[in-house]
């Protein structure tokens, strides 16, 4: 029998199916062991080689488990809502639903091609309506529920009424969104509309007023990840800061014990850093400025009061309040047009700005109350509005952000720290002797922070307080294809939650899915729907893309189940995830999120652990080659320009955006001479029409709507690309099919050489050049029983004591490498094991 990989993983494929190998009870006297892939977006493209690799190693471990003794739980299912599916509905015309399920039966194809040993009984969808039911009843639980902070854990916001009606908000303990006094009487008082604004603040989903990216070609809003070079990563489309009612998940109330949990789970330290870093926890005082002839004030948090005396002006975030209060005439035009750059903005830009500083002065002066001199107030693009309070005082001296800004624009700075003792401190180490200080004078940076404390207690110009640079999830997206949002409006506007028995709200037919410019979601044009419940109108917006990856592995737990989420046996016994796979680009969004519905749900003792994932780790990407041309972000004559790269590169690059083309278009893609010929764009322009009348200059000529205008003697454009080993992603239009290389070589080969390649936490290229030794490889084993005619040769020979030792060693280091997750040194054990019994 010759090695056929194909007809044998078909036989074993179709059997497993058949007998139903891999599915498990919810009950068992084994052990339990959960092995679970973050579920993929199940996008038009299909799986690419990058996606099985995470998949690959898990379904090793958990046949390993299966081996030694586990009930092992290793469930697969689909992250299905998302703006793909919504785009594609509007360029053709198929519906969201049509196009996702099409998308899933591609998935399920290619996924039992490469032979994976999941339990299919429990295959979840997030876009079907018996699993999204769930999505809702949780975000009503949220809506109906507030943080106390005293009791440390999430209460329903029934007490806090009931609180409110007997006291009003004396004594309460709660996260807020702003802080505010009312007494019984005045609460009594209200209107239902001013009292659902006051619950606003303290339901953990509420809704409020935001600064938001905003895309008008997409029509809705991106979060900061999803902006690259001030345009939308997908499809390279204008961006804008723009404010809006939004509904938000109070996150920020679980900071603290998000940050405490990563101590006890086994992630890399590394992962843990990037979580605690986005978390951000820092000590300070919040204190407050009186501006000149104004009665408002400032709100400031600061880690260094210390360092109050070198504090020569202060900066706002462009989007704060009380820039168009305190904006003098005189500076209205200059503030006006920088807060047109701004919006232009994303914070994540903001934030990573190093090379440009950029502000202006609004006419307007605060008064710093340690020394009582007057400082200039002006708008920075580097102070954000939702971090802290949106304002800082600025010290130059201390902060490198505020040297520069100072510099930039001759503002004065005073030396507070003496650091000559520590001559390997930076700027914003703190330490160092205080000068220029007054009562500080003489001590050191640790102690004048704790009697600046006292002193700014004592005058009552502020207090002690723990800041976390972590914000509130927004959770609205203006588009058609998400979760409905199960709330209704009455005439006044007051929230009214469905009824539970009515989940699950699903989504209407709609004809026409582009979303309105006006911000309006595609819900809002049937008005059939929207006005369906007599004396009320339904929220329009949707859920965001994480709403139904925040909890599906507690449905994996109990799919079936239609009367709960999971039901408490389920839950009880498969506990938490043990293994989780999946990569660390949902570092600080998916598993943020999950960790913190996970923790909402325990403190309403729905589920058994505080924690979800147990171990996680986090496998390397199969790189691709992204090939990138630069857009020159301000269009010319009206038209959209692309540049040649030596072009953008011998000027300002920050002038161009990076767009992702297709490299089956690029001519020598991922040289350093890549390039597109007249041939490559025209392909891209039939691709992307949007670009049809867009001018692409060369270095030899300028091509333009259909003609090309060369520069001497050159023939055809040579447009040259920007090439870089990156991601290989859909979205940057560079993915190798997996389902050609398993019909070359087989599954088993596939598998064996994603695995080869190297250590699974590690990024590494795609290149088949080693793939042909993996094979051969196989052959030589599969030679092992095989005779060269392919007969079965095994004997019932005693095998020599150094064949039992090649055995045994082999063995052993297999077990110990699968337990490392080292599986590229598992296959090397085989190889030399095979080597030496052949």
């Amino acid at each position: 029998m010759k090695y056929q990989p194909q007809d044998i993983e078909k036989k074993w494929q179709q059997y497993w199916d058949d007998a139903k190998t891999y599915q498990v009870p919810n009950q068992s006297d084994k052990p339990k062991y959960y092995v679970l892939d973050m579920f993929p977006y199940p996008s038009g493209a299909g799986l690419h080689v990058g996606h099985p690799l995470g998949y690959i190693a898990s379904d090793i471990y958990a046949r390993y488990k299966r081996l030694n003794g586990f009930n092992v739980l290793h469930p697969m299912g689909y992250d299905a809502f998302g703006l793909p599916a919504e785009q594609y509905a509007i360029q053709t015309g198929v519906h969201p639903a049509h196009s996702t399920d099409n998308n899933i039966k591609k998935y399920r194809q290619q996924l039992d091609n490469i032979g994976f040993s999941y339990d299919w009984s429990r295959e979840v969808k997030t876009s079907d309506p018996a699993y999204y039911k769930w999505t809702q009843w949780i975000f009503l639980q949220l809506f109906q529920h507030y943080y106390d902070t005293a009791a440390d854990k999430a209460i329903p916001i029934a007490d806090l009424v009931a609180h409110f009606e007997k006291h009003g908000n004396r004594g309460v303990q709660a996260a807020t969104t702003q802080k505010e006094s009312f007494t019984a009487e005045q609460w009594n008082a209200m209107s239902n509309k001013e009292k659902d604004d006051v619950l606003m603040n303290y339901r953990l989903a509420y809704r409020k007023t935001t600064y938001v990216n905003w895309c008008e070609a997409l029509g809705t809003v991106l979060a900061n990840d999803e902006i690259k070079d001030g345009l939308s990563e997908r499809g390279g489309h204008p961006v804008e800061r723009r404010p809006m009612l939004q509904w938000s998940l109070r996150i920020t109330a679980y900071a603290e014990r998000l940050l405490l949990g990563l101590d006890k789970l086994e992630w890399s330290e590394s992962l843990k850093a990037i979580q605690r870093n986005w978390i951000g926890r820092s000590e300070g005082a919040q204190l407050f400025f009186d501006i000149v002839d104004h009665k408002e004030q400032i709100e400031v948090f600061t880690t260094r009061p210390d360092t109050i005396f070198g504090a020569t002006y202060m900066v706002l975030a462009p989007e704060h309040p009380l820039v168009a209060e305190l904006t003098s005439p005189e500076q209205k035009a200059a503030v006006e047009e920088y807060l047109h750059y701004t919006n232009s903005r994303s914070e994540r830009e903001r934030m990573a700005e190093v090379k440009e500083v950029t502000g202006v002065f609004i006419g307007a002066y605060a008064k710093n109350p340690f020394t009582n001199k007057n400082i200039p107030i002006w708008i920075g693009e580097y102070v954000l509005m939702d971090y802290g309070t949106g304002a800082i005082m600025a010290v130059p001296s201390d902060d490198e952000r505020d040297m520069a800004f100072a510099k930039k624009f001759g503002l004065e700075i005073i030396d507070v720290v003496d650091k000559s003792k520590y001559p390997e401190a930076s700027l914003s180490d703190k330490v160092g002797i205080l000068i220029n200080s007054d009562f500080l004078n003489g001590m050191e940076v640790p102690d004048a922070i704790q009697e600046m404390f006292k002193r700014i207690e004592e005058r009552g110009i502020g207090q002690r307080r723990i800041n976390y640079k972590l914000r509130d999830a927004n959770y609205s997206r203006q588009r058609y294809w998400g979760e409905p949002f199960p709330i209704l409006y009455d005439k006044d506007g007051v929230t009214h939650p469905l009824d539970e028995n009515d989940l699950p709200l699903e989504l209407p037919e709609i004809e026409d899915f582009k979303p309105a410019s006006s911000g309006q979601s595609p819900l809002a044009r049937n008005q059939v729907w929207v006005q369906e419940v007599p004396d009320f109108t339904r929220e329009t917006d949707t859920m965001p893309g994480f709403a139904g990856s925040s909890w599906y592995f507690l449905r994996y737990m109990d799919a079936q189940n239609e009367n709960e989420f999971a039901g408490q046996d389920a839950l009880q016994y498969w506990k938490d995830v043990d293994l989780y796979i999946g990569g660390t680009e949902h570092a600080v969004g998916h598993l943020m999120y999950s960790r913190f519905w996970h923790k909402f749900l325990y403190d309403k003792g729905l589920v058994p652990t505080d924690e979800p994932f147990r171990k996680l780790i986090n496998q390397g990407m199969i790189q691709g080659v992204i090939e990138f041309m630069y857009m020159q972000k301000e269009k010319e004559g009206g038209f959209p320009k692309f540049v040649c790269a030596s072009i953008a590169k011998n000027k300002d690059e920050q002038k161009y955006a990076h767009i992702p083309v297709h490299i089956d278009f690029v001519k020598n893609y991922g040289d350093s001479d890549s390039y597109l010929d007249l041939e490559s764009i025209k392909r891209f322009i039939d691709w992307r029409p949007e670009f049809k009348d867009a001018i692409f200059e060369c270095g030899n000529g300028v091509f333009h709507k259909g003609v090309f205008t060369p520069k001497g003697n050159a023939k055809e454009p040579h447009l040259i690309t920007k090439s870089e080993v990156g991601k290989m992603s859909k979205r940057y239009f560079n993915v190798v099919n997996p389902d050609d290389v398993v019909a070359h070589y087989g599954a088993d080969c596939f598998r064996m050489y994603e695995m080869f390649l190297g250590p699974l936490e590690q990024s590494k290229p795609w290149d088949t050049k080693g793939i042909d030794g993996v094979s051969k490889f196989l052959r030589k084993f599969w030679n092992l029983f095989f005779d060269k005619d392919g007969n079965f040769a095994l004997s019932d020979s005693e095998p020599s004591k150094e064949e039992l030792k090649t055995l045994h060693q082999c063995i052993k280091k297999v077990r110990q490498d699968i337990e490392r997750f080292s599986f590229n040194t598992c296959i090397s054990a085989f190889m030399i094991a095979t080597n030496e019994l052949s």
